[in-house]
């Protein structure tokens, strides 16, 4: 029961951060989506950790494949958050919308990572379950 609770709980987060997201969106007089790419950090986000949990099968606390990992994440979430800042200093968006927009950025990387913290940390998870 506690796993179908996180899983509402993060579903109505990410709702959240999304909502946040699309308000930004709709913010400028005649809509303005450009914020919306961030989107495709978000898909991006979680796919080196995915990858390499998949590969390294040790839990060393230190592992090249896992740093490298963490690196690339690193990157991502920073240039999800550096994306509405170069748009609105080059006033395609308000800076109102980009508010708005890592706001919703702050909301969904960290219901990324109660996902991560929620269903994989434990020994008994298995990807065969999805």
């Amino acid at each position: 029961m506690a796993g179908i609770k996180a899983l509402v709980g993060l579903s109505f987060s990410g709702a959240i951060g999304l909502t946040f997201l699309l308000l930004g969106c709709g913010l400028e007089q005649y809509g303005v989506y450009w914020p919306l790419f961030v989107l495709f950090f978000y898909i991006l986000s979680p796919i080196p950790i995915f990858i390499s949990r998949r590969l390294s099968d040790d839990d060393s606390s230190s592992n090249a494949c896992r740093e490298l990992a963490y690196f690339l994440t690193t990157g991502i979430v920073v240039s999800s958050f550096g994306l509405p800042i170069v748009l609105a200093r080059t006033t395609t968006i308000q800076w109102g919308a980009c508010g708005l927009v890592m706001t919703g950025n702050a909301v969904i990387f960290f219901t990324i990572l109660g996902f991560f913290l929620v269903f994989g940390g434990g020994d008994d998870f298995s990807w065969e379950q999805w």
